[in-house]
């Protein structure tokens, strides 16, 4: 049982956190992500000075080229306003996995700089690792103005809702000139200056051999990022916001996760769209269930997975990947099956359609909400450059929001009572069972696990 000392000790990380007063007023959810383009293209266009883009990737698609339309529109519209774009360097430099590889995003980005010789919107390629399965930029947030827009959403078609199919994912847009600043700054001040970070948009790019030894060095001094800002002294009953941002198990991030989740009075949503958690996050949900407290976690459907690939299509190796989280989830509900008994324990599977499922985040006791881009899985705890905004609300001025968000996610949702209401591997196609066999004889599923 978690002791009051140790509770206490919780909770006053979370109040010692440096924090920035944020009005409610300023605060927006989209619950839908139908909604999401449309407000994110009017956003840009109504720029007056700043526009800093960080995504994962910026896909050669109907949306992605939208999305850099806009970008050289609201430049052309006003040629001082400051746009500049950060995408992986890894991951700009190939396809989706499983696609041919014609011309990459990357060539993309040279070809439509190319036909603007007039406009200058620079994209960085940001290389977090010497490959790609070790580490990638995991930074979320748009930056236009005073406003940062809170997306786990990379930018492409199905991300987008480009063509009547969407990937699920969370939409806040936060109106706050400091918050704004100090992730600007980070940038600034981390990113742009730093000589492993290199431009995609031209013709001839160094490869990544080149600058190995600088990408090294520069993952070194990443692990001791931090956003810097003024701490505002704000009374205990303020609604405040704190970014974070961490690379590497021991950081600030992660840290104030294992906090946030230990501090519980009642109860802990997490939503994940990987179910792989990094082993003391397992732990601390065990004993928040010990301890009496509830726990809710709302997980994709592994047809609802990004990497799933139906029976009836091509074979690839990476459509296991569902499976595996399958069986991570089987195997968690079954250790704690008791409490899904008793209702301590929620585990919610989200499927509608053919779409997916890209949610992460977490809401604890009504006061404390997370919106991240980190996924709860080992390769977000230890590899990649993940950050997050950490919103306390104790007088729950955005308690309309948050339920109203909650109540969204869970809309296509159902109820998983038993482990045994869960496929087991004797119930998956012959190449799956195969493929996982074959990766538990040689304790590959281990090392997979770690790093996907």
């Amino acid at each position: 049982m978690l002791s009051k000392f140790k509770s206490a000790k919780h909770q006053q990380h979370l109040a010692q956190l440096p924090k920035l007063a944020q009005s409610a007023d300023d605060v927006e959810t989209l619950f839908h992500t139908r909604d999401f383009k449309g407000r994110l293209l009017a956003e840009i266009a109504g720029a007056k000075k700043t526009i800093y883009i960080s995504a994962l990737y910026i896909e050669h698609d109907d949306a992605g080229r939208d999305f850099l339309d806009a970008l050289y529109a609201a430049k052309k519209a006003n040629p001082e306003l400051d746009i500049k774009v950060f995408v992986d360097w890894h991951r700009a430099q190939r396809g989706r996995i499983g696609a041919e590889a014609n011309a990459t995003n990357a060539d993309w980005y040279h070809s439509v700089a190319a036909s603007h010789p007039d406009l200058l919107i620079p994209v960085s390629g940001v290389p977090v690792n010497t490959r790609e399965a070790l580490g990638v930029l995991h930074l979320k947030g748009f930056i236009i103005d005073d406003t940062v827009i809170y997306s786990g959403a990379s930018i492409n078609n199905v991300y987008l809702y480009q063509h009547d199919k969407y990937r699920y994912d969370r939409y806040h847009f936060l109106r706050n000139p400091e918050l704004a600043a100090a992730m600007k700054l980070f940038i600034d001040e981390t990113l742009l200056p730093e000589p492993a970070v290199q431009k995609l948009d031209t013709e001839t790019r160094v490869k990544t051999p080149e600058i190995k030894n600088l990408i090294r060095d520069f993952r070194l001094k990443l692990r001791h990022a931090a956003y810097h800002f003024t701490p505002q002294a704000l009374p205990d009953d303020q609604l405040a916001v704190t970014p974070l941002i961490g690379l590497g198990k021991k950081n600030m991030l992660n840290n104030t996760i294992e906090h946030l989740m230990c501090s519980a009075q009642e109860k802990v949503v997490i939503c994940t769209p990987y179910f792989n958690l990094p082993s003391t996050l397992v732990r601390i949900i065990s004993r928040l269930l010990r301890d009496g407290k509830k726990v809710e976690i709302i997980i994709g459907d592994k047809t609802a997975n990004d990497f799933y690939i139906p029976p009836e299509e091509p074979f690839k190796i990476i459509g296991g990947l569902p499976y595996l989280y399958e069986i991570n989830l089987r195997r968690f509900m079954q250790r704690l099956q008791r409490f899904s008994d008793n209702e301590q324990l929620t585990i919610r599977l989200w499927k509608d359609d053919d779409n997916t499922y890209h949610l992460k985040g977490m809401w604890v006791d009504n006061q404390w909400q997370l919106i991240t881009g980190n996924n709860l899985n080992p390769r977000a705890w230890g590899l990649d450059l993940e950050n997050a905004i950490l919103i306390r609300d104790p007088k729950q001025e955005l308690h309309g929001q948050r339920q109203e968000e909650l109540a969204a996610i869970r809309t296509n949702t159902t109820i998983i009572r038993s482990y045994t209401e869960l496929d087991n591997i004797r119930d998956y196609p012959v190449k799956i069972k195969k493929l996982l066999r074959r990766l538990r004889r040689v304790r590959l599923d281990r090392l997979i696990s770690r790093i996907l």
